[in-house]
């Protein structure tokens, strides 16, 4: 909106309120025209910057006032637009002209009483319409006038004033409303923003211990058919079925993973528990890792998304110990079920002796503030934001779990151990 088109509204009214002044100056044929001529025009600017500029149109009124009273100009019923500036001051105008416009109806109620006649009030009285009302002030003497005609002219001002006021906070409440819409929207945005990247981590996190630990699995397999002897097409088919039944999984398992982040945003495919668990062991065995499980305490049933938990790090671990440590040292799991039926943790333990080369690069423990070598940085998984060690610490301490990581120097080996509740907290 251009500026000319901005003001062409207050001009207007500007405009009017001199009109209207021109039509009293010609009605009552004052003898004197540019007393009351700069008065009205007085008038006519206030009126007209009472919207943009509530402040000035103050300071004009003011000026317009006490130049009235110097030039001795009777009250005229123009003035009453007056009214106008009120309202705009305390609607539009800042703090401090909120103020003073208030504190300015009283005063200039009593400057006015105090300098003009009673005579004058009373025909004031009289050109407002309310002659009865004057009729009975006169009566009750000079006090009577100067008192109904201030009282009269506080109540006419204040009444825009207060209207003013009160549309300026009615304003004030719909813009906090609309902030507070706004920052509701953002804030929702924002969560849904969160959500949908922890759902992209999660996923990636799936993915990567899935293709993780079936690549190992291969891996190893394919590494052990180099040792298998030239006549041996026997061992040779028996180890390209296990290679061909472990991608078959993979690809099973990614594509269970990819439809069940379809069909259900931020959750994961529901994996069967104890069996599955067994399932992994299997799968390293198959594989030409010598694996010794042990299994001590009752199982107890879990809810599905603590399940997917255990067997994501345990896929996690069993894939870092076929990484890491020597095909001829066997990888040990435990599982320990502690507590009662509901209660505890249970306890995850891989452990796998560590290759004769140890490397200077350390890795933290997640849980305590520990230093521990691992095995040269060739034979390091690549490290990847949510994923490999740093994925297992988020799987786990979502569902209120912890994870230990470290190195154990006699006999040199690699342990990793996760406690899972049994029970969601």
């Amino acid at each position: 909106m251009s500026r000319a088109v901005r003001w062409l509204p207050d001009l207007l009214a500007g405009v009017a309120a001199f009109l209207v002044g021109l039509v009293e100056i010609n009605r009552y044929y004052y003898v004197e025209v540019w007393p009351p001529l700069v008065v009205i025009t007085g008038v006519a600017v206030a009126v007209g910057l009472s919207r943009a500029l509530p402040g000035a149109a103050l300071a004009v009124a003011w000026f317009t006032g006490l130049l009235q009273i110097l030039t001795g100009v009777d009250p005229m019923v123009t003035e009453v637009l007056f009214v106008v500036v009120a309202f705009g001051c305390a609607r539009w105008g800042r703090l401090p002209t909120v103020w003073f416009s208030g504190l300015s109806i009283p005063a200039g109620a009593v400057i006015a009483v105090a300098w003009l006649s009673p005579y004058t009030f009373y025909e004031g009285l009289e050109s407002l319409g309310v002659g009865g009302l004057a009729e009975g002030a006169y009566r009750a003497g000079g006090y009577g006038v100067r008192a109904t005609s201030g009282i009269l002219a506080i109540a006419l001002l204040a009444t825009p004033w207060l209207l003013g006021l009160a549309l300026r906070f009615a304003s004030r409440s719909q813009d906090s409303r609309r902030s507070q819409v706004a920052a509701e929207a953002q804030r929702d945005q924002a969560e849904e923003i969160a959500r949908l990247r922890e759902e992209q981590a999660q996923l990636a996190r799936d993915v990567h211990d899935v293709v993780g630990h079936s690549l190992a699995v291969i891996l190893a397999q394919a590494e052990s058919a180099q040792y298998l002897e030239d006549a041996d097409t026997q061992g040779l088919k028996v180890t390209m079925a296990n290679i061909a039944t472990s991608a078959r999984s993979s690809l099973d398992d990614v594509r269970q993973v990819l439809a069940s982040t379809a069909q259900q945003p931020g959750r994961t495919a529901p994996v069967a528990q104890h069996a599955d668990l067994d399932s992994l062991i299997e799968g390293v065995r198959a594989s030409g890792h010598e694996v010794v499980a042990t299994e001590i305490g009752t199982p107890q049933p879990m809810p599905p998304e603590l399940a997917v938990v255990a067997f994501r790090v345990l896929q996690e671990m069993l894939t870092n110990a076929i990484k890491h440590g020597p095909r001829d040292q066997p990888v040990h799991v435990e599982r320990h079920w502690a507590g009662g039926q509901g209660d505890g943790d249970l306890r995850i333990e891989v452990r796998n002796a560590l290759a004769a080369v140890a490397a200077a690069e350390p890795v933290l423990d997640v849980t305590h503030p520990i230093a521990v070598p691992l095995p040269p940085p060739s034979s390091r998984p690549p490290a990847a934001g949510g994923q490999g060690l740093e994925g297992m610490r988020r799987r786990l301490e979502a569902v209120g779990g912890r994870l230990d990581v470290r190195r154990r120097s006699d006999p040199p080996t690699f342990t990793a151990t996760a406690w899972v509740p049994v029970r969601a907290r």
